[in-house]
């Protein structure tokens, strides 16, 4: 057996987000939001999954969106890989999806809580080793809420999760490795399979029960996922080069001006300007060479010919 990831935002949109996928998210959401609890027994998926859409990578449609028995709306999302303001749009669309469920005249009564369950491949809270946050919205020093959990953003970060097959013990650990691992399972495991609701999400990820037309749909987005942390981790390295480049630029200009203030007193400003100017192998190569200047018009001597 081979199975499709999770991770692949087309394919997690099937496993979760099918007609047939109403039990297999009860189970994942009573896990993640409720701590096992069967808080949840039945839901509606608003946008099921339709393996004839065409998909970008900037459509919501790929989103499971739930509706609760009752009326709790529950967005779910699988991202992969970091972007600018990040928080503010998970934010965003959790007050979208809470707003629009009043029309023109309606009164705020009749709005139902809503709740954002985003599934993260990076580390989003690097100061906390939990791998599920849950955040509602509170007095800052007395921790009460205001709105009584009508708006909640919960977050579980993929890389947090560590436990081996053989570790695993709670259904929520099960899910989540279920999210991070699937693509790696040959078969499944006795302690996955032993839970009916992922038995089914597996049959879902099995890639032989899938058509030719979806299988090269999440191999092609799952590229385009790929290559797209690809240029996130080399922009972040080359930032991380240029910040070192730049460190040592402006360390080896302060030295070289204290250099020739110990030589020859006050810099000129003439002479000052030059030095700014000067690429980082000819300001290490004048740490050397100031000490056989005679003069400050030496110096600008050797600046003229650079």
């Amino acid at each position: 057996m081979r199975f499709i990831s999770p991770k692949v935002d087309y394919a997690f949109k099937k496993i979760f987000g099918s007609e047939q996928s109403q039990a297999i998210l009860i189970s994942f959401l009573n896990a993640i939001i409720y701590k096992e609890e069967k808080i949840i027994q039945s839901l509606t998926i608003v946008n099921p999954y339709n393996p004839g859409q065409v998909m970008t990578l900037k459509e919501t449609y790929l989103d499971v969106k739930a509706v609760l028995a009752d009326g709790s709306i529950v967005v779910i999302e699988m991202q992969v890989a970091p972007m600018t303001a990040f928080n503010k749009r998970v934010a965003y669309n959790l007050a979208k999806a809470y707003s629009n469920q009043l029309k023109t005249g309606d009164d705020y009564p009749f709005l139902n809580p809503a709740i954002a369950v985003t599934i993260t491949d990076f580390i989003l809270f690097p100061n906390t080793a939990q791998v599920i946050n849950q955040f509602v919205f509170q007095e800052k020093t007395q921790k009460f809420e205001l709105l009584d959990g009508e708006l909640k953003l919960i977050f579980v970060e993929l890389p947090k999760f560590n436990k081996t097959l053989s570790e695993l013990q709670s259904l929520t650990d099960k899910w989540i490795y279920f999210l991070k691992e699937a693509a790696t399972l040959e078969s499944v495991p006795d302690n996955l399979g032993e839970v009916s609701e992922i038995e089914l999400a597996l049959n879902l990820a099995n890639q032989a029960t899938m058509t030719v037309e979806e299988l090269e749909v999440v191999d092609r987005r799952g590229i385009m996922l790929q290559d797209e942390k690809g240029r996130l981790a080399y922009a972040e390295e080359k930032g991380k080069e240029e910040g070192k480049e730049e460190g040592r630029l402006q360390q080896t200009k302060t030295l070289v001006g204290r250099l020739i203030m110990k030589r020859f007193g006050e810099i000129p400003l003439a002479i000052s300007r030059k030095i700014e100017e000067l690429p980082l192998s000819d300001l290490e190569r004048l740490t050397e060479e100031v000490f056989d200047f005679q003069s400050l018009p030496d110096l600008a001597s050797w600046l003229e010919e650079r």
